[in-house]
């Protein structure tokens, strides 16, 4: 399916005023970048690239889009020439899928003519700011979980496709499912579901929903236990599995109280390998709270798929260089608190003792090398699978200082530095 038309209308705005100046087959280089992190964060993660490479792929206009353009007059007959034969021709090199990143960090360049790259801005930032927000906050919750099982639950929350996209990011950084179904069947992520209160309340009691929960599902399924009295119905819960039920759910009231209790009951009533599973409009820092109550599982929704409170990553899409015909040129935009550094940049990670110490932006620096090439005039030249970008973002994760973990806000956890 084409995606030429998931993009804004200055950027067909520039492509035609280019084409009128002979300016739109000029050489450039543009660059993707954060000016900080959000709400004094210490890392990023970089989540989205696959989606961006396909977007890329189907980023060609068909015949209905180029006749709503010329009916629309959105632009001219030479543009809608130019667009007819379009596909991206140049070249786009990244960081990793799973890599972290820090203000400044050029996470993705784009190499072409101007009007073959401008064209993409707009599509490639609305993929990476969600899924790289989506996955900065949900590193956070991981490691606020520790080993404890985490499952992605924001599909209604979210629209119905940055949820399949949502449940994607999660799963890259170590989210053990997720609930959504599409994200199970394209991506092959474990796929985790429980019950809802409307379940039991269709019941005409309680002991009826579980009864036919039991039956239709067996033992192995999770009992919503918090309708109406979570202690009746963890008793009736045990009594009704014989003991051997998976898991008993919470989804309200003090989470920390409760699991207590129900970790008591549970084991008095010879449920010792009942698990507690919670949910509720966690957070890294409600998971965090919950680190020494007797949980086995979190539920998270709303704060994943809304980035927990920065629902977009901040990148930005900038022009740092082009072509004069005789030399390269680094450009660079200048106005207040956007400033932003010109030229094409190569990023390496410098440690010392297994530790990151320093992101340095330099052409000569020695370091672990940032940027990969998926692209090649035009031509896809590496694609990782979900399981490597996950993996990938394991060995950059434990690269970062222990402090860099901390739900505290913070600079971030290791400096920029150009040379």
């Amino acid at each position: 399916m084409s995606v030429a038309l998931y993009t804004d209308r200055y950027e067909l705005t520039m492509v035609q005023a280019a084409l009128h100046s002979g300016k739109a087959s000029r050489p450039c280089v543009f660059e993707v970048f954060s000016r900080s992190l959000p709400a004094g964060r210490r890392f990023g993660v970089l989540a989205g690239i696959d989606r961006v490479l396909d977007a890329v792929k189907d980023f060609t206009f068909d015949q209905e889009q180029l006749d709503f353009l010329a009916s629309q007059q959105v632009v001219n007959s030479q543009t809608i020439d130019f667009l007819a034969n379009y596909r991206f021709r140049g070249d786009i090199r990244g960081y990793r899928e799973g890599e972290i990143y820090f203000p400044h960090s050029p996470v993705l360049t784009v190499e072409g003519s101007f009007a073959d790259a401008v064209l993409l801005e707009t599509v490639i930032l609305s993929i990476l700011n969600f899924d790289s927000a989506v996955a900065s906050a949900g590193a956070r919750m991981r490691a606020a979980a520790g080993s404890r099982r985490l499952i992605e639950m924001g599909g209604r929350r979210v629209h119905e496709a940055a949820a399949v996209a949502a449940a994607r990011a999660a799963y890259l950084v170590g989210f053990d499912g997720t609930s959504n179904l599409e994200a199970g069947m394209r991506f092959g992520i474990p796929t985790f579901g429980t019950s809802a209160h409307s379940f039991t309340l269709l019941h005409d009691t309680e002991d009826q929903a579980f009864e036919s929960q039991l039956s239709a599902l067996g033992n192995s399924t999770t009992l919503l236990v918090d309708t109406y009295d979570v202690e009746r119905a963890v008793r009736k819960a045990v009594e009704l599995s014989n003991g051997k039920l998976h898991a008993v759910r919470l989804d309200s009231g003090d989470l920390v109280a409760s699991a207590i209790e129900v970790r008591k009951l549970l084991d008095e009533l010879g449920a010792n390998e009942t698990q507690i599973t919670v949910t509720s409009d966690l957070d890294e820092y409600t998971i965090a709270a919950l680190a020494q109550a007797p949980v086995n599982n979190y539920g998270v929704g709303t704060s994943l798929v809304t980035g927990s409170g920065s629902p977009t990553a901040g990148f930005v899409y900038k022009l740092v260089s082009h072509f004069d015909g005789e030399n390269w040129v680094a450009m660079a935009k200048k106005s207040a608190n956007k400033a932003s550094r010109g030229g094409k940049k190569r990023a390496v990670r410098q440690t010392q003792g297994g530790k990151a110490v320093l992101e340095l932006i330099s052409d000569d620096a020695s370091g672990r090398e940032l940027q990969v090439s998926y692209i090649k005039n035009g031509d896809l030249v590496f694609k990782p699978e979900l399981s490597e970008s996950r993996t990938h973002h394991q060995l950059a994760l434990s690269e970062l200082p222990v402090e860099a973990l901390r739900l505290s806000r913070g600079e971030a956890a290791i400096p920029t530095e150009f040379n």
